[in-house]
């Protein structure tokens, strides 16, 4: 078995896996007895580590000029006494009303040029100078002033960035320029990036460039692309500003700040070039378990997904799982609340894929506010002392803290994975502004999902990368759906399959370039000589069409392809193209390169990927048959190895492992296990 280094914690005042939550003490100052009571609480829970301070700016800076620390400082001299750590954060992701007030520019402008009120979170332009000389002053001095505290492990830099640009003047200058520095300052390159020709949009002058808006240009896909590059960009050089300031007084400290739920992903910031910036990742995970729409089964694949995205930005490196609910998530259509045993499941998930830390979305409930009914720790009958801890959730906490407390040796340990799967933001964008073959069901986030599955299923073990990344430590690498091809990553592919590698892409790929020009060279691109194949046009199905493979359904797209050097698999079996290509394989040096040339659900690559990994010898978790719904995850490090097992069904699974293991959180030597409902088992 493939082992990777131990990372270590990522504070030297770690000793296992930390178990904390989201902490809001200035929401209850005028009740010492909540205070207490909360202390009293985290004990009995077995709680770490809060994170503190997040929307407090108002607390900490109630006039401009004026600050009051001295809540916090209390806060955190008690937290350190009861051993308890604290993830201090910079309060940037929500400004104080009197700074809106007084600078409304520092206010976000929306695409149809219209200034925002105040209100809400991250609100504010990220541009505007104003504002960050507002967020450098506040940093520095909570820098200075609890740097050196001895509770505080690490800095939680504001929260949540996502992918919502300004569109402000100083937005539109700041745009201007970062093009200029993209195009070497020729505007005749950007004209031709963004085939400004077609309906005569082309540029004479910087300072006719816009943002997109629906009331002007919106869909000239290269400004779309350069706009999505530009606001990712922007956010990165204000998480800069911000880790400067802080790493200037207190540079010991590892700073994080908390990815976002990956909701709106083809919208979102592009993570891998964040993570650069950032000592340890986290993320807020909020799973939709139980749904009507698909199987608990579906949705742990896709969080798991998730969170090995979060683990390969750091190339293993463990990440904080920084956000959860241990019960409902209020904001979700339907706050359903999670099944007994689910919350535990799902926290053992996070740790399974890579996370030293379970933390919570929120300790207590607020009495107010839209996350009021969100799920926490504590629930609002603080009043009730007899009652406050006597609550299904609240055990369901206490208990998982008891089976974290004996991780201590999984602190530190990763995965190995011998298989990648390509997300790639930047095509992400694009795709979602690409107007054909479909103006929906695209879907290429779900789509890298649905070939990731087919590895969760058979407790294989998978890295979730960016075409910038190395690939020559995996066996096998996936790019679904890679409609962008930048320049290099064609004689990228071509060296690593040449080199023994082995490579999977579909239908929709090498369409066009970094500026989402089509390629000349017929497609797929670039990657045309590896693939051995070329693609003369692609069928679009509706949603209620269904067309056959070699027996298996194929849905939305069919490419109409011709071999080259390739060999064909399998044909289509109806439709003009009966007969046609539509599973190829091309020898290429040492190693081979697929071409699924339909879009197929679960049968198709579950079949398909269980025969790669036999080809390839890939290694699984555990050398057995896993029950539908059950998986299998390892982390591992030189001198350890655990084996996470978790039934992601409502239902008893059995299985028997091949020799007898230990079962960690029972101390018994286990080989056939009974797993209840939404349980995990972790063996040594």
């Amino acid at each position: 078995m493939r082992r990777m280094k131990n990372f270590g914690p990522f504070s030297p005042r770690i000793h296992g896996i930390l178990h904390g939550a989201d902490y809001n003490p200035d929401q209850w100052l005028d009740r010492p007895d909540i205070l207490e009571q909360d202390i009293q609480l985290m004990h009995q829970s077995g709680m770490h580590v809060m994170s503190i301070g997040i929307f407090s700016w108002a607390k900490l800076e109630p006039a401009e000029g004026q600050y009051d620390f001295l809540w916090l400082d209390m806060i955190l001299d008690r937290l350190y006494a009861e051993g308890i750590s604290v993830i201090l954060a910079t309060p940037s992701a929500a400004l104080p009303a009197w700074m809106s007030q007084a600078y409304p520019e520092v206010l976000r402008m929306d695409e149809n040029r219209v200034r925002h009120l105040h209100g809400g979170r991250q609100n504010h332009c990220f541009t505007s100078p104003v504002y960050r000389e507002k967020v450098r002053t506040i940093d520095t001095l909570l820098a200075q002033r609890y740097g050196r505290h001895p509770a505080v492990i690490a800095w939680h830099v504001s929260n949540e960035f996502e992918g919502y640009g300004c569109h402000c003047p100083l937005c539109q200058e700041a745009f201007r320029s970062f093009l200029k520095a993209r195009y070497h300052d020729d505007l005749e390159a950007l004209n031709h990036a963004w085939w400004t020709s077609f309906w005569s949009h082309t540029y004479r002058d910087w300072s006719e460039i816009e943002s997109p808006s629906p009331i002007g240009e919106h869909e000239m896909h290269g400004l779309t692309l350069d706009w999505h590059r530009f606001v990712s960009a922007q956010t990165l050089d204000f998480l800069r500003e911000e880790c400067r300031a802080l790493r200037a007084v207190a540079l010991h400290l590892p700073l994080t700040t908390n990815f976002h739920d990956f909701v709106q992903l083809e919208r979102g910031l592009d993570y891998w070039k964040l993570a650069e910036e950032l000592d340890v990742i986290s993320w807020d995970d909020y799973p939709y378990w139980h749904a009507d729409k698909h199987s608990d089964a579906e949705e742990a694949a896709r969080r798991a997904f998730i969170h090995d995205m979060n683990r390969s930005f750091k190339q293993g490196k463990p990440f904080l799982l920084m956000e959860s609910s241990p019960s409902a998530t209020n904001w979700q259509p339907v706050a359903k609340l999670r099944r007994p045993g689910m919350h535990a499941l799902a926290s053992i998930q996070a740790v399974a894929h890579g996370a030293d830390t379970v933390q919570y979305f929120q300790w207590r409930k607020s009495l107010g506010g839209s996350e009021k009914f969100h799920g926490a720790v504590v629930d609002h009958n603080c009043d009730d002392p007899v009652h406050v801890a006597d609550t299904r959730v609240f055990r369901e906490v206490t208990a998982l803290g008891r089976d974290l407390d004996r991780l201590l040796d999984i602190v530190g340990t990763s995965v190995a994975p011998e298989v990648a799967i390509i997300y790639d933001w930047e095509n992400a964008w694009i795709l979602a502004d690409t107007q054909g073959p479909r103006q929906e069901g695209l879907d290429y986030f779900d789509t890298c999902v649905r070939h990731y599955k087919a590895f969760w299923d058979r407790g294989v073990a998978v890295g979730v990368i960016n075409a910038d990344q190395d690939l020559s430590r995996y066996k096998l690498v996936i790019a679904p759906m890679l409609y962008m091809v930048r320049p290099g990553f064609g004689a990228k592919i071509e060296a690593y399959v040449q080199a023994g590698g082995h490579f999977v892409t579909t239908y929709w790929s090498g369409i066009a370039d970094e500026t989402d020009l089509c390629f000349t060279t017929g497609r797929p691109g670039p990657l045309r000589r590896v693939l051995g194949i070329w693609s003369e046009e692609i069928d679009v199905l509706y949603d209620s069409d269904i067309h056959h493979v070699g027996g298996y359904e194929a849905r939305l797209f069919c490419d109409l392809i011709h071999t080259e050097s390739a060999e064909t698999v399998l044909t289509y079996d109806d439709d003009f193209y009966a007969g046609r290509p539509a599973l190829t394989c091309n020898r290429y040096g040492a190693g081979e390169a697929w071409y699924i040339a339909f879009r197929s659900y679960d049968t198709f690559l579950s079949d398909f990927y269980d025969a790669r990994i036999r080809a390839y010898g890939i290694e699984q978790a555990l050398d057995v048959d896993l029950p539908e719904g059950v998986t299998a995850t390892i982390r591992a490090d030189e001198e350890h190895c655990f084996c996470f097992l978790q039934n992601f069904t409502d239902r008893k699974q059995s299985l028997r492992l091949k020799a007898p293991m230990q079962d960690l959180l029972t101390g018994k030597q286990v080989q056939t296990l009974e797993m209840d409902p939404y349980s995990y088992h972790i063996l040594s």
